[in-house]
């Protein structure tokens, strides 16, 4: 575990200014000859998050993998080629004239971006690197490693993710298996946190594809892992300090933790249900939220969490999470139970240009969502892309939180609902179902049931329903359609699915 050491390299760029003149002009040209992506002004989604999308060209090969914004308004966007560039005015409605500059270049992968005491941050595939521009020039011409305690085999898939800096100033690194089924070297499939001073943490064992990590409003580091061994389907989990989230194949690493992740975890039985692992394993902290495969997505990806205080709209302190196969972004919100964290998950916005990676709230309340499809596949048809989502000021009429009760659930909604049709049992379909814990790829869903909604009840201030449901399944997906709810205006709700993770019922 290497501490942070000095400047590791100091670049001279004495012919940048020409440089970059070139590059703008060349820029300038692919730029402004480059069609933007048509907005489907049909689509019922735009008329309350509209999507201003950047023109790509050949010339910037775009395939974003982090962003973060910079002092002055710059953002900052790196690609899985290892590139970073400052796009100036990111929140031009005329994206067709933002130019991106190259910054940084010779990187490895940067998926990770955090700026802070006016150096940037980023985490790839081998390191946590960190730069500045000394000069003035526009690049980046100081170099610093701060930690390289984990280690690389050079297989394709060992991805390293990483978040912002938490409330103690820490970087949480989330590093994929060895080709996503094993842990070919050091602390693959771990969670680490990096200190101010460099010192690597171990923080979580039990990582199998990490696909993003961030925060909550309350501080909480949370990841997205995806479908395959020991992962039924795609999910969101907490990474607990000390938690084991669910595949062994990096436990063979304990002893080069020490002491501070404690005994390590039993195996768990294959076969099996994550409910009933999680009883016998103390360590392990079971998925927050499923994303029900196909029904939600494929590839879980980005986290981002809303505090723009209302100007993203109605989600304030909820979460975001991409999908790169679907080109979307998913809504989630949280509470806690029995002190774990669950809860349900929304469809949110959909065409997006290419696979959903990266997202980044901005501080004028938009979400930038960084796209990339190579060697992954995307509904989105373009190799990469960069859109940023802009609410209308139009708020959508949908279920904004659905939480757990020991007889059913409690559902808000952003707008007064109708009390004839959300007072009516028939307004809804309810079914639950389970996946197999197990070493094999993924899950079909399993344990099927179909409880009854007994009773239905509408808040005074209409903007509220308590469903009373005879049978909730401890461990199970609660998967919930409102399919017959108007809101007071008549309105259908935009998105009339949800999916609650019951891993723990209330008492």
């Amino acid at each position: 575990m290497s501490p942070l050491r000095p400047t590791a390299f100091h670049l001279d760029h004495s012919n940048t200014i020409t440089m970059r003149s070139i590059i703008t002009f060349a820029l300038t040209v692919a730029l402004l000859t480059a069609p933007a992506l048509a907005q489907n002004s049909s689509d019922p989604e735009d008329q309350y998050y509209r999507l201003v999308r950047f023109p790509m060209t050949e010339q910037v090969v775009l395939e974003v993998g982090a962003m973060e914004m910079l002092p002055g308004g710059k953002l900052a966007v790196a690609t899985r080629r290892g590139e970073i560039y400052l796009i100036e005015s990111p929140y031009s409605d005329k994206p067709q004239e933002i130019f991106p500059l190259p910054y940084a270049s010779g990187l490895h992968e940067v998926l990770g971006l955090a700026y802070r005491d006016g150096w940037l941050y980023c985490v790839q595939r081998c390191d946590v690197t960190r730069m500045k521009d000394t000069n003035g020039d526009g690049r980046a011409d100081v170099f610093e490693v701060v930690a390289d305690g984990w280690e690389i085999s050079g297989d394709y898939h060992e991805y390293a993710f990483g978040s912002k800096f938490d409330k103690e100033g820490n970087l949480w690194v989330t590093l994929c298996l060895t080709g996503s089924f094993t842990s070919d070297a050091k602390f693959r499939g771990w969670c680490l946190r990096i200190t101010p001073e460099g010192k690597v943490i171990p923080t979580c064992s039990g990582l199998r594809s990490p696909g993003g990590v961030g925060e909550n409003a309350a501080g909480d580091m949370f990841y997205t892992d995806n479908q395959g061994p020991w992962n039924g389907a795609c999910s969101i989990k907490w990474l607990r300090p000390g938690a084991f989230l669910g595949h062994p194949g990096g436990n063979r690493w304990y002893e080069s933790a020490g002491d501070v992740m404690g005994k390590r975890p039993d195996e768990p039985l294959s076969g099996s249900r994550m409910m009933v692992e999680a009883k016998k394993i103390p360590q392990l902290e079971p998925p927050a939220v499923y994303f029900p495969y196909n029904k939600m997505g494929q590839s879980a990806s980005g986290i981002a969490c809303d505090l723009s205080g209302g100007k993203f709209g109605p989600f304030q302190k909820q979460l975001f999470v991409g999908d790169q196969t679907h080109s979307t972004v998913m809504r989630v919100a949280l509470e806690k139970v029995k002190g774990h964290y669950q809860g349900a998950c929304f469809p949110f916005r959909a065409g997006f240009g290419s696979g959903s990676l990266s997202l980044l709230f901005a501080p004028d309340g938009s979400l930038f969502v960084g796209g990339t499809n190579r060697g992954w596949g995307s509904r989105g048809s373009q190799p990469y892309a960069l859109d940023r989502l802009v609410w209308t000021g139009k708020t959508p009429f949908e279920v904004h939180e659905m939480r757990a009760k020991p007889d059913g659930f409690e559902l808000t909604f952003t707008q007064p609902v109708d009390p004839a049709t959300a007072g009516d049992v028939n307004a809804y379909k309810i079914n639950t179902f389970a996946y197999i814990y197990q070493s094999a790829y993924g899950s079909p869903e399993v344990d099927a049931t179909t409880p009854g909604i007994t009773k239905v009840e509408v808040g005074p201030d209409n903007k509220s329903v308590r469903l009373y449901v005879d049978k909730l399944q401890e461990g199970h997906v609660h998967e919930l359609h409102l399919d017959g709810i108007r809101s007071a205006e008549g309105t259908p709700l935009l998105h009339s699915a949800a999916y609650y993770t019951l891993n723990y019922i209330p008492e």
